[in-house]
């Protein structure tokens, strides 16, 4: 493996944990598939010479990922279970493909070079993720956000869902009061308020009370909360988004989410 490839492939590893977290559903599970990937292509470097480094890594932990028999964390509450439940009854590698396509930005030649299948099943895969996960799932969620038209928009892209938005709040003690009024299905939050409180400290804060809860950050700081050092969000969305990246968020959130809660 050069050093070139090396460095490409450590610049691309917080994106493969992240992506490796939202497929099998826990922090535990993706990282052990992603050093499983590393240990696989330094083994293996041949793969350093097809495409590029980040394609060779995701392709390395496609092959990984299926070989082991696509396997997810054991589920450790009743929304897990039934998030299983629902994932049972997708068809094959759609969630893989709408992962690499909507939140890891990959075209569908790219997904194509990662799954071992034409462009054209890639978008097929695609649309069927979409139209499966939306058509199974429909909940109550609270958005935590502190810039009003960034609000509106979520929150129309969510109600077009099919969901209900319970309510938005713009700091952290408006966020514990609206999910004690009503009890959200989902949460999502932005890292900075509009008090100079913390979002993350506003999730910690209904998790404590509600600990089944998924959870998707929105911020246009993602380096706050991908430091590879503490529990880290299954989901989260890096501002600017698009309309796509949220509607998948939701989907695979309302489907299997990490409740893990992070420090401040």
């Amino acid at each position: 493996m050069t050093s070139h490839f090396a460095s490409a492939v450590g610049a691309s590893l917080p994106h493969l944990r992240r992506y490796a977290r939202a497929l099998t559903g826990s922090q535990g599970a993706g990282d052990a598939l992603a050093a499983q990937t590393l240990e696989a292509l330094i083994s293996d470097p041949s793969e350093a010479m097809h495409g590029s480094p980040k394609i060779a890594l995701f392709r390395a932990f496609h092959q990984v990922w299926t070989g082991a028999g696509t396997p997810l964390d054991a589920a450790q509450t009743r929304l897990e279970a039934r998030a299983q439940g629902h994932m049972a009854r997708l068809t094959p590698l759609t969630r893989e493909a709408l992962l690499l396509h909507a939140i890891e930005g990959f075209r569908p030649q790219e997904i194509a070079a990662v799954m071992a299948v034409t462009p054209e099943t890639a978008a097929d895969l695609v649309e069927t993720a979409i139209r499966e996960m939306e058509e199974s799932v429909a909940g109550r969620v609270m958005i935590i956000e502190d810039e009003a038209i960034i609000a509106m928009d979520i929150s129309a892209i969510v109600r077009e869902m099919g969901h209900r938005v319970t309510g938005v709040a713009r700091t952290r003690n408006e966020a514990v009061r609206l999910a004690r009024d009503t009890r959200p299905d989902l949460v999502l939050a932005d890292i900075q308020l509009a008090d100079n409180s913390s979002g993350i400290d506003a999730v910690n804060d209904i998790l404590a009370e509600f600990q089944d809860l998924p959870v998707i950050f929105v911020t246009a700081f993602p380096e706050r909360l991908l430091t590879g050092t503490r529990p880290e969000p299954a989901f989260l969305i890096t501002k600017p988004y698009s309309e796509e990246q949220v509607r998948s968020a939701v989907s695979q959130a309302m489907f299997f989410a990490s409740t893990e809660t992070l420090a401040a």
